[in-house]
């Protein structure tokens, strides 16, 4: 009798036991349930809300103001870099007009020709009604209806001819700069020959003017030296943004007085085969750049202005530098912005530094349109 009893209860025990366990399981599957559509619910609104988060700066490529400009834009804002000439800075901005997460955009260096305006334009609106935040920042000549055209579409520009465009960034965004961002403003002054202007040059009086001067000088032979590699020209963007000083970058020095030997055999080249008109002295560049031979042209002409251009054998045109001496009276970005237009190509630039890019067979016109048109 005793073990029938004990079993009794043991069964009694058994039952109570089953009964509760299936209420629980089904309690806590009807609460995570709940949970589960609530954490699903707050995810789908926290990704509406962020879906655009990237910070893109376009910038140019080709010298230490470009690539300086990037530099901080990245310390300031974070976000990527693109690297472009004048030739693939529509293309650019043609990629970054279909991204989806594109939050802000930030145009540095990169100045507009009658040819490009149109279209820069067109492209900014259809950012714009994307919600995407537009900041331009440039120091060349452009049309004010340009400027009146993109402030229309609640485009910042920030734009002073008197300044370069890394003095610009800093200026606009030194709150959000470290201290050594005024050393990368102070090369990207020098190698614009832009340092005497008024806050470039109180940016140079914080530093020893050779040291300056010799960092400024490296950097922009490493640049021109490697247009051909971009991944490098990022790794330079992300260096200046770390505060480096361009001697603290493996190989710069090295690579430099390479660059240094390659200019000085150019001098013998440029003697040999450089030509003159009344007005100019001009030569095709075969094996360097045409920024680096343009002043060397200039020079050893005689002339007040100097014109260097290389074959773009990829895009059928050619690109084409010009120098001006402190004797030149015209302005020559304007001039060669409306002449490059007129011959199916595009330019400006500065007083006495500008660039431009004519199609292959309009090369001899340009030139000479260009000596006629300098008094």
């Amino acid at each position: 009798m005793l073990a029938a009893s004990k079993t009794k209860k043991s069964t009694t025990k058994k039952t109570k036991t089953t009964k509760k366990n299936p209420t629980k399981k089904v309690a806590k599957k009807t609460v995570t349930k709940k949970v589960t559509k609530r954490a699903t619910n707050t995810t789908v609104k926290k990704t509406t809300k962020s879906k655009r988060t990237k910070v893109i700066c376009i910038s140019h490529k080709e010298d230490a103001d470009g690539i300086s400009s990037a530099a901080l834009i990245r310390q300031a804002f974070g976000g990527d870099a693109m690297l472009v000439d004048y030739p693939g800075q529509m293309e650019a901005l043609q990629q970054v007009v279909t991204d989806e997460k594109l939050k802000s955009l930030y145009i540095c260096d990169l100045g507009l020709s009658k040819k490009t305006q149109d279209e820069f334009i067109d492209i900014m609106k259809t950012l714009r009604k994307n919600k995407v935040s537009i900041t331009y920042i440039d120091h060349h000549d452009i049309d004010p209806n340009v400027v009146k055209s993109l402030e229309k579409l609640k485009v910042k520009v920030i734009h002073d001819i008197n300044e370069c465009t890394t003095v610009q960034v800093y200026n606009a965004y030194k709150s959000k700069l470290n201290e050594h961002a005024t050393f990368v403003a102070t090369c990207a002054a020098i190698t614009d020959y832009m340092e005497d202007r008024p806050l470039g040059s109180k940016l140079l009086q914080m530093y020893d003017r050779q040291f300056a001067l010799i960092s400024a000088t490296v950097l922009t032979y490493n640049i021109v030296g490697h247009q051909k590699e971009p991944d490098y020209l990022l790794y330079l963007v992300e260096e200046l943004a770390e505060s480096k000083f361009p001697h603290d970058i493996p190989n710069t020095f090295e690579f430099a007085q390479i660059q240094v030997e390659k200019l000085s055999q150019m001098i013998a080249k440029v003697k040999a085969g450089m030509k003159t008109m009344k007005n100019l002295g001009h030569m095709e560049i075969l094996d360097s750049g045409a920024s680096g031979a343009v002043n060397f042209v200039m020079g050893l002409s005689g002339k007040d202005v100097g014109v260097a251009y290389k074959e773009r054998v990829d895009h059928g045109i050619y690109a084409v530098s010009v120098r001006g001496s402190k004797n030149c009276k015209v302005h020559l970005g304007k001039i060669v912005n409306s002449l490059a237009t007129d011959l199916g190509g595009s330019g400006g630039g500065h007083d006495r530094a500008c660039g431009a890019v004519i199609p292959k067979p309009k090369i001899k016109k340009f030139i000479t349109e260009l000596n006629k048109k300098i008094k």
